[in-house]
Parts: C-alpha cells; sequence; structure tokens
C-alpha cells in the first residue's frame, strides 16, 4: 500500500474507490470487522523499551568499570575491605547516575499518537458515525469540517472549500486549498498533493469527504513514525571523545600493570596476592573515577545556566555539542518566521507603501473589502480561520479599528465560495440606503479579468492597459520577494441575485488595491545568523515552503548574500526534486556550496544532515514540525522549538528552545564552548595527577621500595582531586571564545596543546613526590626503620595531594599566566580547594584515622618540606607557560 499511496493523487476517485473496495456510502460493519483484522487499528507502533534493570546492566560493560570491580573483588579477597567499599560505591553510582540519564529516553511516537484525532466522522451503511480514530480502516468514507484533524490519509471526494493546515507535515505556513480532481504530475511533494488529506493535519476551513487510502504505519505520519523507531540516536562529539579517551586510559593501565605484575614476580620480591594489590593499586591510581561525576557535574552546570537564557537542554551532552557546532540546520516555518501571516505590503491609489507606513481608516473602500470579504472567527480575544485571512484582520485590528462592529453593522447577505480554480472569494454585504456592496478578492491575475474599472482616490475611472501593466508590474515584484499578493475589487449592486454564479456575477467589477502578506522573519534572527557566522558557523534553511519564498527570506536573514541575483544563488538554493536528482557522492560534493533547501521531505533533511555528518562536520538541526523529528533524531543536536513545537519534535530534540529565540541558539553555542574548554582544564588537572600518580607507583615499585595504599590513592582521585576539578567546570568564559573557529568533529580532549601539558606536569608531580619520598629517607626524624618509611610514604601521600591542589590553580587556564585571570575570582573553585585541602590533612593529624589510611603524624619540618614540594608544581607550570607564550606562540 505504502508504494500505491505514492499514485494515489494521480488516480480519479472511481479508480481510488474501485481500488479501495469502497463505496458512496461507506462500509459495511462486516466489512469494517475483516479490515480491522487484515490491516489493525489505525494507530502508530512505537519500539520495545529497555527495562531499569537492563539499562542498569549496561552500565557495567564497560571495560574501565570491569577493571574496577575486579580491583575491588582482589582488594576484598587480599582483606583491604574498605578499598574494596570504596571502589564499589564509586562503580554503583557510577552506574545509577548512567541509569537516571537513560531513563529520559525518547518519547516522540508516543507524542505522535497523542496528536493522532481521538474521534472522527465516517459514513458506514449509509448514516453517519463517530468513531475513534483507531477503528478507521482503509475504504472508510470520512467526513471533514472546520476544526476536524483528519484521522487518516485520505484521497477526497467532495471539497467545499476546503483548507488543511498541514505544516507540522509539510513546513508549509498557509492552509492548502483542496480539491477533487486528478493530479497528474510525478513525484509531487506532500504540500502539493492537493486532492490527498493526511492523518493529524487541520482542517481551517471548509468541508470536505474522503476515502481512506492509508492508517496507521501506512500513513505518512507512520513513515516519520518508522524513520523515528529506525534512526539510530547519533553519538556526540563529548561521547566519543570520552570513549576514545577510556579506550586509551584502559590500554595504558592493563600494560603498566601487567608490566609491574611481571616485574614483581620475575624479582621474586612479593608473593602473588601482593603483587596483585600493587597492580591494583596502579590500576586505581591510572583511572580517573571522579570523571564522569566531574563531566556529569560540568554539564548539569552548564545546563542550569542555559535554563536561565530559556534553553532547556534534556540530555546532558547537548551542552557540550553545541560548542562544537559547525552546520546549524534550520527548518523556516516557525523558527526562522514566525508562523504567523502578516501584511507587509499595500498597493493603494498607484502607490506602493510598507504596511508599517500606511494608516487606513474603515472608511476607506480597500479597509471596508478586507474585513467583510473575511471569514475570521472571533474566538474569546483570539482569531480563529484561515491564516491569510486572519492577517487582514489584525492589520486593523493592531490600528484600533472598530472591525467587529463594522462587520455587525455591514451583514453578509450572500457569498459565492473560494475555490481553487478560479481563485477568487466575493461576498454580498448591506450598505446603508438599501445599497447592498459586491465585493471580491482573490488572484490579481483571475481578479484583473473581471475588472472594468479603478478607484482613483475619491474618483472612480475607466480601468486602462497602463492600470493593468503598473498592476501587474508591482504584483510581480512583491511575488519577487516571496510575498503572498491578493487582489481587491467591488461594485454596488441592487439586489442579491439567484443565480449566485461566477460566470453571471463576478464581471465588471472595480478595482481598489493589492496587499503583500508574508510570514514575516523573526526580527532576531538575522542579528543571530551574523553572529554564528562571526563565530564560524554556517547557517542552512531547510524548508517545505516554495523556493523563492526560502530564498527571499534567507536573503533577509543573511543566510544568502543580499546582494545575490537569482542567477548568482542558482547553486545555493535547490528544491526537493533537484536533491532526489543527486547521487549521494554529487551531494556529498555539492552540499558544502547550497545554503537553502526547498520543498523538502523529511527523508530529504536526514539526508542533508548525514552528507554534512560524512564531511566530519558537527550539525545542530532546529525544527517544530513532525516533518522534523527524523532529522532532528539524526543530528548531532536536535534543538526543539518550546512554543510553536509539537510535542513530537521536542521530545525528539536534545534542547528546546523555550522562547523560540533563534538567537538563543548563539548563547547556547557561547555556554557549551565554555563547557568544553572547561572539561579540558578539568581533564588536563586530572589526567596529569593521575599519570603522577602512576609514575610515583611505577617507580617505587620498580625500585622495590614500599607504594602507598590504594585507598590512599583513591582518596587523593575522588576528594583531593574531584572537587577542584568540578570547580574548574564554573569557571567563567575566556575572552574571545566566540571568536574561534568550532572545533569540529575531529578534535578532541586532549587537542590544542592539552596533551603535551598532561605529560609534563604528570612527568614534574612524579618526580616532586618521589624527591620527597627520597628526602624524608635521607633525612629522617624517627630512629627505626619502619617509621622512617612510615613517614616517607606519609610524606608521599601527603605531598601528592597538595601538588594536585596547587596545581589546580595552574589549570585555570592552559596557557596564560595564573596571575592574569585572577586566582581567587571563582568562589566556589576557593572553597572546594579549602576543602579538599582540609580533608587531606585531617587524615593524617586526626587519631583514629592512620590505621585506615596507613599514615604517620608528620612534624613541623616535615610539613614544611611536603608544602615546599607541593608548590614547586605552580613554579614548574609557568616557566613552561612563558615558553609556549614566547616562544612556540601558544596562545
Amino acid at each position: 500500500m505504502a508504494e500505491k499511496n505514492k499514485l494515489f493523487y494521480q488516480r480519479s476517485v472511481e479508480d481510488v474507490m474501485t481500488q479501495m473496495k469502497s463505496q458512496a456510502n461507506g462500509l459495511t460493519a462486516q466489512e469494517v470487522l475483516d479490515r480491522q483484522n487484515q490491516f489493525g487499528l489505525n494507530k502508530l507502533q512505537g519500539k520495545r523499551r529497555t527495562t531499569l534493570l537492563e539499562k542498569f546492566i549496561g552500565q557495567f560493560k564497560d571495560l574501565m568499570i570491569i577493571i574496577l570491580i575486579v580491583a575491588a573483588i582482589i582488594a576484598g579477597i587480599a582483606g583491604e575491605h574498605i578499598d574494596a567499599i570504596i571502589i564499589i560505591a564509586v562503580v554503583i553510582l557510577n552506574a545509577i547516575f548512567g541509569v537516571f540519564q537513560e531513563s529520559k529516553a525518547e518519547s516522540a511516537i508516543d507524542s505522535l499518537k497523542q496528536m493522532s484525532a481521538p474521534m472522527a466522522t465516517v459514513l458506514r451503511n449509509g448514516e453517519s458515525l463517530s468513531v475513534k480514530s483507531d477503528q478507521i480502516v482503509p475504504g472508510d468514507i470520512v467526513l471533514l469540517e472546520a476544526g476536524d484533524i483528519v484521522p487518516a490519509d485520505i484521497r477526497l471526494t467532495e471539497a467545499n472549500s476546503l483548507k488543511i493546515e498541514e505544516a507540522a507535515l509539510t513546513g508549509e505556513s498557509v492552509p492548502v486549498n483542496k480539491q477533487v480532481a486528478t493530479i497528474a504530475d510525478d513525484d509531487l511533494p506532500l504540500g502539493d498533493r492537493k486532492n490527498l488529506g493526511f492523518m493529524n493535519s487541520n482542517v481551517t476551513s471548509g468541508r470536505g469527504v474522503g476515502v481512506v487510502i492509508g492508517t496507521g504505519m501506512n500513513t505518512e505520519v507512520g513513515k516519520i513514525a518508522h524513520m523515528l523507531n529506525t534512526t539510530e540516536e547519533s553519538v556526540t562529539p563529548l561521547q566519543e571523545n570520552l570513549k576514545q579517551l577510556a579506550k586509551m586510559l584502559t590500554i595504558l593501565i592493563l600494560i603498566i600493570s601487567v608490566i609491574v605484575f611481571g616485574v614483581g614476580m620475575w624479582r621474586g620480591q612479593e608473593n602473588v596476592l601482593d603483587m596483585l594489590l600493587t597492580a591494583i593499586s596502579l590500576a586505581v591510581a591510572a583511572i580517573p573515577e571522579g570523571l564522569p561525576a566531574i563531566v556529569t557535574v560540568t554539564l548539569a552546570i552548564g545546563t542550569q545556566q542555559m535554563a536561565k537564557h530559556r534553553a532547556l537542554i534534556r540530555k546532558l551532552p547537548a551542552v557540550e555539542t553545541l560548542g562544537s557546532t559547525d552546520i546549524i540546520a534550520s527548518d523556516k516555518t516557525g523558527t526562522l518566521t514566525q508562523n504567523k501571516m502578516t501584511v507587509e505590503k499595500v498597493f493603494l491609489n498607484e502607490q506602493l507603501t510598507d504596511s508599517s507606513e500606511t494608516k487606513l481608516t474603515l472608511e476607506n473602500r480597500l479597509a471596508q473589502i478586507m474585513v467583510l470579504n473575511n471569514d475570521t472567527k472571533f474566538q474569546e480575544g483570539q482569531l480563529g480561520g484561515d491564516p491569510t485571512e486572519t492577517a487582514l484582520i489584525s492589520f486593523y485590528l493592531n490600528q484600533d479599528q472598530p472591525v467587529q462592529q463594522f462587520i455587525s453593522k455591514h451583514e453578509r447577505l450572500a457569498e459565492i465560495p473560494f475555490d481553487s480554480e478560479r481563485k477568487l472569494m466575493s461576498t454580498y454585504n448591506q450598505f446603508a440606503d438599501d445599497q447592498i456592496m459586491m465585493t471580491m478578492k482573490g488572484a490579481p491575475d483571475q481578479l484583473l479579468e473581471r475588472v472594468t474599472q479603478i478607484q482613483d482616490g475619491d474618483q472612480v475611472r475607466q480601468f486602462t492597459d497602463a492600470d493593468r501593466q503598473l498592476i501587474s508590474e508591482t504584483n510581480h515584484q512583491l511575488a519577487t520577494q516571496a510575498l503572498r499578493v491578493l487582489a481587491f475589487a467591488y461594485r454596488f449592486v441592487d439586489k442579491v441575485s439567484t443565480e449566485l454564479t461566477s460566470d453571471v456575477q463576478e464581471h465588471d467589477m472595480t478595482f481598489v488595491g493589492l496587499i503583500g502578506m508574508i510570514d514575516p522573519e523573526r526580527p532576531e534572527v538575522a542579528q543571530a545568523v551574523a553572529e554564528a557566522k562571526s563565530a564560524g558557523i554556517k547557517s542552512i534553511m531547510i524548508t517545505g515552503d516554495h523556493q523563492d519564498t526560502a530564498q527571499a527570506i534567507a536573503k533577509r536573514l543573511g543566510i544568502l548574500d543580499r546582494g545575490d541575483t537569482s542567477k548568482d544563488t542558482a547553486g545555493k538554493v535547490i528544491n526537493g526534486a533537484q536533491l532526489d536528482e543527486m547521487s549521494d557522492s554529487q551531494f556529498e560534493k555539492q552540499v558544502g556550496d547550497i545554503s537553502v533547501y526547498a520543498r523538502v521531505a523529511p527523508e530529504h533533511k536526514v539526508r542533508i544532515v548525514k552528507a554534512w555528518q560524512k564531511k566530519g562536520k558537527v550539525v545542530a538541526m532546529t525544527g517544530d514540525g513532525v516533518n522534523d523529528a527524523p532529522a532532528l533524531k539524526t543530528a548531532d543536536i536536535g534543538v526543539g522549538m518550546g512554543i510553536t513545537g509539537t510535542e513530537v519534535s521536542k521530545e525528539a530534540s536534545d534542547m528546546v528552545l523555550a522562547d523560540d529565540n533563534f538567537a538563543t541558539i548563539v548563547t547556547a553555542v557561547r555556554a557549551g564552548r565554555k563547557v568544553f574548554a572547561n572539561i579540558q582544564k578539568s581533564l588536563q588537572y586530572l589526567l596529569s595527577a593521575n599519570l603522577g600518580e602512576v609514575l610515583t607507583l611505577f617507580v617505587m615499585t620498580m625500585m622495590g621500595w614500599e607504594i602507598l595504599a590504594p585507598v590512599q590513592i583513591l582518596w587523593i582521585n575522588l576528594v583531593t582531586d574531584t572537587f577542584p576539578a568540578i570547580a574548574l567546570g564554573v569557571e567563567p568564559a575566556e575572552p574571545g571564545i566566540m571568536k574561534r573557529q568550532p572545533r569540529g568533529r575531529s578534535s578532541n580532549f586532549l587537542s590544542g596543546g592539552i596533551m603535551s601539558n598532561i605529560l609534563y606536569q604528570g612527568f614534574f608531580e612524579g618526580a616532586i613526590t618521589l624527591s620527597v619520598y627520597a628526602f624524608a629517607i635521607l633525612n629522617p626524624v624517627h630512629g627505626t626503620d619502619a617509621l622512617i618509611h612510615a613517614d616517607a610514604l606519609t610524606m608521599a601521600y601527603a605531598t601528592l595531594g597538595l601538588i594536585q591542589l596547587f596545581h589546580a590553580f595552574n589549570s585555570k587556564t592552559i596557557h596564560q599566566s595564573i596571575f592574569r585571570v585572577g586566582l581567587f575570582k571563582n568562589k566556589f573553585f576557593n572553597w572546594a580547594l579549602l576543602g579538599s585541602t582540609l580533608l587531606l590533612i585531617l587524615t593524617i593529624v586526626i587519631p583514629g584515622f592512620n590505621q585506615m589510611f596507613h599514615v604517620t603524624k608528620l612534624v613541623p619540618s616535615q610539613w614544611l618540606v611536603v608544602v615546599l614540594g607541593g608548590f614547586m608544581i605552580v613554579v614548574v607550570s609557568e616557566v613552561v607557560k612563558y615558553v609556549q607564550r614566547h616562544f612556540f606562540d601558544k596562545q
């Protein structure tokens, strides 16, 4: 059925009725039952969700986590129960948080189900019945009227002034005038299949009848649901970076642990269990246990800050992903534009003016026709009906004109409804002195054929060829600016004729003027596009709207250069049909030059996103409609609209703009870049500290010295390291962060000089710690060999902790001197360092902790050595940064 759906609009009503085995008076009860058994309920299907237990078990598949679990088991067997408990606690807390994040899984299909019409009117056995929409079957005859939601895909058999708003599905902001006539064209986009109705679209006016041609997953919305079910979630740059880092660290940990274990066994100094504990100590030293918590907290803080700017993050990695964005692919309707038709130009008395400069009272003939030839409904302060007509009413309401009173005073006596063939609508309204004014509005080319006079100021004169040429040129001028143009005319009649047909009545009209309308761009978007451009981010428009409209809006926003001519933009603006003609290889070569995509379908949007991703670009996709959901899910970061967006698009998004403000994306990019920079600082701090610990333990093992206990390493990693690392995550953004080019997908946390910094800083941290240990052995304050080595281990433990606390200051900036960035500006950082320092010292000076942490009390002279040793990392780092800035141009 899915393949046949493509051809339904090309078939006559009779052919479709025959194919669907239906008849004008509807199906019988038995036929309905048989088809429900054959096709199932008219519902959308979702994919199976993982249970909480499955999510929890899935958290333990990571190799680094497995290593920690093995370490805890061996420590428990060896009698080091405190070490084992601490390690297991870290693992479980990490798993619980992972489950919490995964539990925010996508529910886009549920939202699609909620959108479905709960009830529908059908014709069965010749009777009109109200049934639940999920009971509808192919071949059912559906009755539609204004306010209804189309319950399934249908081929229209009757259409009386029927207009259906399909913006959420096609991207077009203006309701489609539906027809019954067969359309011969091939491969039409959904928006041009005017004799079809689509599931979940809204009837704005008129009445219609249709035969159901597709239900459930065999509808156009069903195709989108299938795409959502089968689309794999993209891996964010943050997740890729962390995965690469974990892989690198895991390999390093295993190699070092195996080497140490092998050398120890070869030397025969320790038994198997003791050497396993030594290898565990190395593994614990190398694994940054606090990294998941630090990344999470940093992202969470970034999330809170972005929420204050009306950007709501649904998935934490999205914060950082925004900072690496190369491409923002944006839907037009409701995202770049206001999704609200607005009068922009007025042509009156041979003068074209901006609407903002045009003040018309209801004494003016053009104003009278605009409000009387109009089916807008006034509903509790809201305007209901066709957006084009509500725009005409809003134009006068915004000028404080008494529109409702005027309409009430001039009763509509009759009308000749709009139809899509003649593209006109006429009404008859009562005026004073028993006069009846026949008003007309519609397409300029059609209306001008029925005009014989023209309103020129207060006078009415004959309509000339010069008038026709001027009006036609003005119409063309407005159309090239993507404005929707309506023409207006009138004539007075003595009475309403009994023969209300176009051929008999619509003639000898007096032309009054033209109105140009558009779904205008949001006022803040042009500036946001410019800011994104200065940050090295390319903005592209993807829309289901017409190519001319899309091109005009893109120029107004700066997505296309305003000075471009149509010829210049030929390669930068394409439509869905042209995209279909391109092979994947051709498209991938040209995608970098294309800025605007018009008349596209949902699968096109996914293809565009994937083409950019294949070029190594990080893509953010904004959208608000059902048709945007698959692309939102495919993109590296999907950005939904909080106000105008459908629930489907919100659920498929990583971030939702609470104010629908495109400019908020730029704020989010800035926050994302800051988050990445701060994670880099935290990572540099953590990994250099861990490298220092590994080198310390490795050298101690190779030299046959006593080594630091696993519980000491864990305390340094989880307390002394973690708090300052988290505090680094809330450092303020460095100047010029939005002037940098996007780092893109190829960069990682270790780029930009981070790796070299980790290596030299880790080396010096280890070297200083070992030097303090050696100094303590050579300059003892106690006489026994056991106390000397115990003091040396305690001093090494304290030095390693203090080095990292001093090093936290170094990590506030990658290449600048710490004395230029403000040592104590970050209050959270200050308190974190103070707390970590106290927690480190307390393990040594508080009675009862000695046995637990395997330490001794130190005398003041030993503390002095420890503090001086710790401070040396600041001296070393400042010297290296100076050399980097002045000799290697590291800015």
